[in-house]
């Protein structure tokens, strides 16, 4: 059961990656991967809500497989992640890569803490 949660979610995860990342990036005229970005931020978000919620109990546990695992490590890409930061390096775009890194890091920490941190107010 839990393997078709994960496929579940990941069948409505990846396809809206794929479009979200189509919509942010075409707003922007820039090197700088904003779609990649965004995912991975609401991506982490998201998953320390789900998280927080089923640690508390609040929520049970088949959803953080479906959610979580399955929605969420489809929606979100650390592969793309690592090669559009590469991409940028070989380019010579070295501040946009940096920042990139940097940022992607520190934001999504501060997401995925903040959906903790949330899943109490939720409850």
């Amino acid at each position: 059961m839990t393997l078709l949660l994960v496929l579940v979610g990941g069948a409505v995860g990846a396809p809206l990656r794929y479009l979200t990342d189509l919509f942010v990036q075409s707003r922007h005229d820039s090197v700088y991967p904003w779609g990649t970005f965004t995912v991975n931020v609401v991506g982490s978000a998201l998953l320390g809500l789900i998280a927080g919620a089923t640690a508390t109990s609040a929520m049970p546990s088949w959803v953080l497989a479906l959610v979580g695992t399955g929605f969420c490590g489809s929606l979100t890409t650390f592969s793309t992640f690592g090669f559009e930061t590469v991409r940028l390096f070989e380019e010579g775009s070295f501040a946009e890569a940096s920042v990139s890194a940097g940022l992607s890091l520190a934001v999504g920490l501060v997401a995925a803490f903040g959906g903790w941190a949330a899943s109490g107010l939720v409850t």
